[in-house]
Order: C-alpha cells, then sequence, then structure tokens
C-alpha cells in the first residue's frame, strides 16, 4: 500500500487537474485514506464543490444512514474508507432540466487514470461502487439492478498496461432522492442483502473493529 505522503501527492495533483473545460470545478476529493476499502461514486453534485467533500449533501445523507445501519458513522467512513469517483468535477445540470450531465465518454476516459492510480496505490481489497456509472467501471456490460445489488463479485481489472488489480466488488444503487429503486421491493430487500455483505466483508469488519 502506499504511503500517506504519495496518497497526499496523489490529491494535490488531482485537485489542479483541468482537463475537462465543460466540467464545473473545484475538483472534490475525500480524505487521503490509507485503506484496503474504495468507495466509487459517480461525479459530485452541484453542493459538493461548496462543501469541499464527496456525497456532502442530500444523496449523501441517505448513504450515510445505510453505512449507519451496519456499524459505522459517516466520520469513521470519512476517515477510514477512501471515497473515490468516476468524475471528480460536477458536470452541471442536463439540458433536458432534468437531473444532473452524465459525463461524456471523453470526460470518463480523462478521470479514469486519477481513478486508476488510486486502485495501483492503493490495491483496495474491496471496492463498493455506488450508482450504475460507477458499477460500469468494474463490468465489461451492466444489467438490471436487481441482478447486480446484493450479491459480491471476484473482479479482475486491467489498471495500466502491465497491472491487474484482483479484487472483491459490491455494488451498491444510487442514493439519489429522484429514484425510488432503493426505497421498493424489491430493491430494498436487496440493498439490505448488499449492506449485509458489506457489513462481513473482513476488510469492512476491520474498520468497524476499530471502535
Amino acid at each position: 500500500m502506499a504511503s500517506l505522503k504519495v496518497l497526499q501527492q496523489h490529491l494535490r495533483q488531482l485537485k489542479a487537474c483541468n482537463q475537462c473545460p465543460e466540467m464545473i470545478r473545484p475538483v472534490v476529493v475525500g480524505s487521503p485514506a490509507l485503506s484496503k476499502v474504495m468507495l466509487i461514486g459517480q461525479a459530485p453534485g452541484v453542493k459538493e464543490g461548496q462543501f469541499g467533500k464527496p456525497f456532502a449533501w442530500t444523496a449523501g445523507k441517505t448513504m450515510f444512514k445505510w453505512f449507519s445501519s451496519i456499524g459505522i458513522t459517516e466520520d469513521q467512513f470519512r476517515e477510514r474508507v477512501y471515497m473515490a469517483a468516476v468524475c471528480r468535477c460536477f458536470p452541471g445540470k442536463a439540458k433536458s432540466g432534468s437531473g444532473d450531465r452524465v459525463p461524456s465518454p471523453l470526460e470518463i476516459q480523462n478521470c479514469s487514470s486519477w481513478l486508476h492510480a488510486e486502485l495501483a496505490l492503493l490495491k483496495p481489497r474491496l471496492v463498493i461502487p455506488v450508482g450504475k456509472l460507477a458499477i460500469s467501471q468494474f463490468f465489461d456490460a451492466v444489467g438490471p439492478l436487481n441482478e447486480i445489488i446484493g450479491h459480491k463479485f471476484s473482479v479482475k481489472k486491467q489498471i495500466s498496461p502491465t497491472l491487474w488489480l484482483e479484487t472483491e466488488v459490491i455494488p451498491l444503487p444510487h442514493p439519489s432522492g429522484a429514484s425510488p429503486w432503493h426505497r421498493m421491493s424489491p430493491g430494498k430487500e436487496l440493498l439490505e442483502k448488499a449492506l449485509k455483505l458489506i457489513k462481513q466483508h473482513p476488510d469492512f469488519r476491520s474498520l468497524i473493529d476499530r471502535g
């Protein structure tokens, strides 16, 4: 695993990134947690830049309630889990006026270099992708959430021309208030199953056991 100094340097370089002209800065990053557990979101919302941390607004409140239900507070989670994302800047609102703009393939490709560097530095043994865009970074094809949420997957992902990461992936739905999926059957039950799998994972369990 990387040293804290190396991870802090990575975050400083990431915060200075300006590769994507249509993305709205600032770059939003989490704490430099030296962790074997990584959570990967989709992209910051409109409020995250203001607060300077990922999942800082409504969706975050919902997500951290999920994690609180399995024994870890928001403060503990932010301190002990490395929080990344597919894209680190706010994409802006969708032209339709409904929801946020989906990052373009080029924007996702640009930002993937940062994510791949973090995967190489930390070599997480558990990855928690949140939402379909994040989930799709670990699978060739992503089917309906009903077939993905509530399961643990062993994944081998190429993160450089010479480096492959072998890890376990437990996906979660996006905690958006605009989506009722996680509040209705079968989504509600599958979410509970996924959270139970996360709680039982030895690397996540060690974070809870730290008290």
